[in-house]
């Protein structure tokens, strides 16, 4: 294998990645478990609009900078778009300068954490811990105090100003 094909092969896992046509073999779901706040398929998908649910129940990804919660910036409480559980204070985000909303840790109990092996790698996905909604990742690269970087989707939060 040379060069030019490592660099072929990348582009095209980008490429898939970016419409969404690259998941895991298995049919990606929400975090599986007995989660206090439960809904049918057909429940979650009169609830939530086509976005959130591709990303709460599919685990899904939004574009980078599409969120309007990325800029964000007055107090209050980030909750779960799905059942409206508090996950995060104003007071924990900052600009990480990926796209996505962003915060160094999250209201104590709000969130579970599962290993994610998809897109050939090996991530800590976070999601609700009431209703088992995808949220996103998080990574070892934020900053003080936890030195954490919670890497969240827009469209899986709702916004609660103070």
């Amino acid at each position: 294998m040379d060069r030019r094909s490592v660099l072929l092969g990348g582009t095209a896992i980008v490429a898939l990645s970016a419409f969404g046509l690259l998941r895991s073999v298995a049919s990606v779901q929400a975090a599986e478990g007995d989660f206090p706040f439960k809904l049918t398929d057909e429940e979650w998908k009169a609830r939530l609009d086509p976005a959130a649910y591709d990303v709460l129940r599919h685990e899904g990804t939004e574009y980078a900078f599409s969120s309007p919660l990325n800029d964000e910036k007055r107090a209050g409480t980030f909750l779960c778009a799905g059942c409206e559980q508090p996950l995060f204070t104003s007071e924990t985000k900052y600009d990480s300068r990926t796209g996505w909303p962003s915060f160094y840790t999250y209201i104590d109990g709000a969130l579970g954490t599962t290993i994610d092996n998809s897109l050939f790698m090996t991530r800590t996905e976070v999601h609700c811990s009431n209703c088992g909604g995808h949220q996103g990742h998080v990574f070892e690269d934020g900053p003080p105090p936890t030195g954490l970087r919670y890497c969240i989707n827009g469209v899986a939060l709702k916004f609660q100003p103070a």
